[in-house]
């Protein structure tokens, strides 16, 4: 995969800690980079980097208002990641279910 293609990809924008913390932030509302930034213990230009990701993966929306840039989630691209592992939340449910007849049968 390319380095732009990857960029795009919403399961590559959520694959690192700092990123998916970003999303939990901005889960709660509109924020500014300043503000996002504050809860990191990382440089502003880092947080901005993680930010213009997530935007090129579609999960994150900017905006200017006055002379500060507001950044706002934009989950619509996550279902991808919930359609993937809705399949495995079915796979394990059929696993537990199978343990529980078993033990159920075999105390």
């Amino acid at each position: 995969m390319t380095r732009r293609l990857a960029h795009t990809d919403v399961f590559f924008a959520i694959a690192d800690p700092t990123r998916r913390k970003l999303l939990d932030r901005l889960g709660r509302g509109e924020q500014s980079v300043n503000a996002l930034a504050a809860e990191f213990d990382v440089s502003l230009s880092a947080i901005s980097q993680h930010l213009r990701l997530l935007r090129e993966a579609g999960v994150v929306i900017v905006h200017r208002l006055g002379r500060e840039r507001r950044y706002r989630l934009y989950a619509r691209p996550l279902r991808k990641v919930w359609d993937w592992v809705e399949g495995y939340e079915r796979f394990w449910k059929a696993k537990l279910d199978a343990l529980g007849k078993h033990l159920e049968e075999n105390p």
